[in-house]
Parts: structure tokens; sequence; C-alpha cells
């Protein structure tokens, strides 16, 4: 009976649910609540993909990738460091993509709503981790860029390590069913130590040029932006994991994790979106 109350509803309603029972997250509301993320995320990402593709200085606002090796010099006869450009990030569809990705994982939930339930009815939810390793390991890679991260090898580690910190929340919950006994935080404790490497790489570019008057204002919006919405996620694991208050319940975290991934997801995009109204190199 409680299961088919929405939020706000009187639990008083019905004699047979208790006084203090919580209150849950029905079916219509993650439905409702995916839809409007999906149609959201995708009205904004297509936007953006139009606006990178018809906006010439949109469109030119890009960094260069490189790769380094080293090359023979007959004339010291010792090996000397090079590079190469290898091909260009535009940033505009950085954000457009970042977005359109969020809009096609709650649209797989639309199209196969019951075993998106089944999930959430054991303590898991696959797609939001995977699309999560998609998304935002594109986003820190086009803001490690604006901070000078060019290398190619050294942006696929960044990808790759930010992946690997949403694969760790996936390994969370596959430990820790809704009939556990305790909570095992190991996968939560290796996620976080992994979850800081890509923040120490930007950060040490950060303050190694020195010359954070010449660094646009939007870059600074982007980097403690993306950096606080980054930890109200593993702030909501936390409070599921220790069953504070409504986060007792899985689907509230759920549902919470919905509500992050739009708010957050489309602050972050608009502001790196922003940015590309300016020129490349631009000191102002």
């Amino acid at each position: 009976m409680a299961a088919s109350l929405e939020i706000g509803e009187a639990t008083a309603a019905s004699p047979l649910v208790a006084k203090d029972a919580p209150e849950t997250i029905t079916d219509a509301r993650l439905r409702k609540y995916n839809l409007i993320a999906c149609v959201l995320h995708f009205v904004q990402g297509t936007l953006m993909l139009v606006a990178s593709q018809q906006v010439k200085s949109i469109k030119d606002f890009s960094k260069t990738v490189t790769t380094s090796f080293l090359v023979f010099n007959e004339t010291t006869r010792a090996l000397e460091p090079g590079n190469k450009t290898v091909g260009q990030i535009e940033i505009g569809v950085c954000a457009a993509v970042f977005l359109l990705m969020s809009a096609l994982a709650h649209l797989i939930v639309l199209v196969k709503f019951d075993w998106y339930l089944a999930e959430l009815a054991n303590g898991i939810n696959r797609l939001r981790w995977y699309e999560y390793a998609a998304s935002s390991s594109l986003m820190i890679v086009a803001i490690a860029t604006l901070f000078g991260v060019y290398d190619l090898s050294s942006l696929i580690l960044i990808f790759s390590i930010n992946a690997n910190i949403n694969f760790w929340g996936l390994i969370m919950e596959q430990m820790n069913p809704p009939n556990r006994r305790k909570v095992n935080w190991d996968p939560f404790i290796f996620g976080t130590f992994a979850g800081a490497i890509p923040w120490v790489v930007v950060f040490v570019y950060f303050f190694g040029g020195g010359n954070f008057g010449q660094i646009p204002g939007f870059v600074y919006g982007i980097l403690f932006g993306y950096l606080l919405f980054f930890n109200t996620f593993p702030i909501n694991m936390i409070l599921q994991y220790a069953k504070v208050g409504r986060w007792a319940e899985y689907r509230f975290g759920e549902l919470v994790y919905i509500i992050l991934s739009l708010l957050s997801k489309s602050l972050l995009a608009w502001l790196v979106f922003g940015g590309t109204f300016q020129p490349n190199g631009d000191d102002n």
C-alpha cells in the first residue's frame, strides 16, 4: 500500500500504513523525472550541437591535442624531445555531447523501464554508472585542455581514471545489496582515491602556470563549479548507504541522482559552452 503513495501524500490516508512509515518514491515519479531529464538534456544538447557547427566563433574555439616522442639529433648525437599535432578538441561539441549522452541514458531507462525498476529493486543502476563514466570523463578531458593539458596520452589517462571512479561506484552497489548486514565501503574508498588523481593533474597545470590574472573568468567558474558538483554525487552515495533520513530508501537516492545530474550537468555545460564565445587565448 505504501509503495503506491506519491511524495507529499499523507500516509494517514490508509489505516494500514504506520504513521511513521517513510514516504516512498513511486514508479510513476521515477518515470516522470527520467522523462523530464531526458527532454531537457536533449533540447539543450541539440541547441549546443547546432550552434557549435553553425556559429564560427564557437566552432573555432578548440584546443590542440599533441603527442610527444624522442627524436635523434644528428648534430648533438642525442635523443631530444619532439611533438606533433594529432587533432583538435572542439569545446562546444564536447559540451553538447556531454548532455546528449545523458539524454540517451534517460531514454534507455524509459524504453527499458521494467528492467530499470528491477535493477533498483536490487539496489543497482548499472546504466547510471556507465553513462557517468562516459559523460563525466569527456567533460573533465575538455576542462583539462582548458588548463593546458594537450598531450594525448595524458588525456587518455585522465579519461580512463575518471571512468574508473564510476566503475567503482557500480561495484559499490553490487557489493552492498538491500539485504546487507553492514556496508562494505572499500569500493567507495578506492573510487575516492582514483577520483582525486585527475584533479591533481588539473591543479598541477593550474598552479604551474602562475599567470592566474590571465586566466579567463569562465575557466575559474568551470573549475570550481565542476569540483563542487563532482562532490555532490559521492555525498549522495554516503547518505544513501548510511541510510540517513529519506536516503534509507534506495529509490530516494536514485531520485536525487537524477536531479543532481540534470542541474549540475546543465549548469556546467552552459559554463563551458559560454566560454566558447571568446577567442582562444583571450587574456581578459
